[in-house]
């Protein structure tokens, strides 16, 4: 099978990457400039880089390389839509038309325009769906009590928040929410968090916007989340199961294991 892959932000597309070259697919990259990691293009069998203000040029590449399947993989920073970036016509017209320019508005219509073009989204999991998480205790320290009761609540806030596109985390102590994560991505949140608490003990709560399918904005946690939480007090983390990835597993659960900190599945919540 021959895929298109537009590569964004943290090892996601890395280990996409690697999956499809050991099941035997093609893989032509077009990378986003200022968000894909450089090793994408070692993995690929061809690469381009563009910049997210490309929308024509990122289907003329597609129709060149003969590509009617693509997979979108990697979160790609919200502050570039506040970038000094011009978008080509083709993008310009498509934001024109929008009623807002949340993720959900915006990938959409990238979806409608590919669409138009015979070119289809597939699942942006569809090579890694054994880095989903599950139900259930991930680690095997399990939340506390009070970890629990946070988590709960945690929840309950971030799948209010889940169906308004602000962000996929909240920050929680003592059953109050501390944070809200919206374009600075969850690293920079929990810092923000850590400065308000006077050293008392955070739970971070990631949710999926509850949209049925899995074609983009996958929420994502690494050995980099959990370095993280480490550095800011905050002991637990709760991931929707089956549409979380946890990339780099094995190295994720080892530093959770070493700072003590418990990571568990939740069924997802339907809207």
């Amino acid at each position: 099978m021959r895929y298109g892959l537009i590569a964004g932000s943290s090892r996601f597309p890395i280990l996409a990457l690697q999956t499809a070259r050991q099941l035997g697919h093609d893989v032509v990259v077009i990378a986003l400039k200022d968000n894909a990691p450089p090793e994408v293009e070692a993995l690929a069998e061809r690469c381009y880089w563009i910049t997210i203000a490309e929308l024509g040029k990122l289907i003329d590449i597609l129709h060149k390389e003969k590509i009617t399947d693509v997979i979108m993989a990697g979160q790609v920073r919200h502050t570039s839509l506040f970038s000094t970036l011009r978008p080509d016509w083709r993008l310009a017209k498509l934001l024109f038309s929008l009623p807002s320019r949340n993720t959900d508005a915006l990938i959409g219509g990238v979806q409608q325009e590919l669409e138009k073009e015979g070119i289809h989204l597939a699942d942006s999991t569809l090579l890694l769906k054994p880095l989903l998480a599950v139900e259930g205790p991930i680690t095997k320290r399990k939340p506390t009590d009070d970890e629990k009761k946070d988590i709960h609540y945690g929840r309950r806030v971030a799948g209010a928040l889940s169906g308004l596109d602000v962000g996929q985390s909240v920050a929680i102590s003592e059953r109050a929410c501390v944070a809200v994560e919206a374009m600075e991505g969850t690293d920079a949140m929990l810092r923000r968090a850590a400065s308000l608490v006077n050293g008392r003990a955070l739970r971070l709560v990631k949710a999926s916007n509850r949209r049925k399918h899995l074609l983009f904005d996958v929420p994502v946690a690494g050995p980099g989340t959990i370095q993280t939480m480490a550095e800011t007090g905050t002991t637990a983390l709760a991931v929707d199961a089956g549409r979380t990835l946890l990339l780099d597993k094995d190295e994720m659960l080892a530093l959770a294991a070493q700072h003590d900190i418990a990571i568990v599945g939740y069924p997802p919540e339907e809207s």
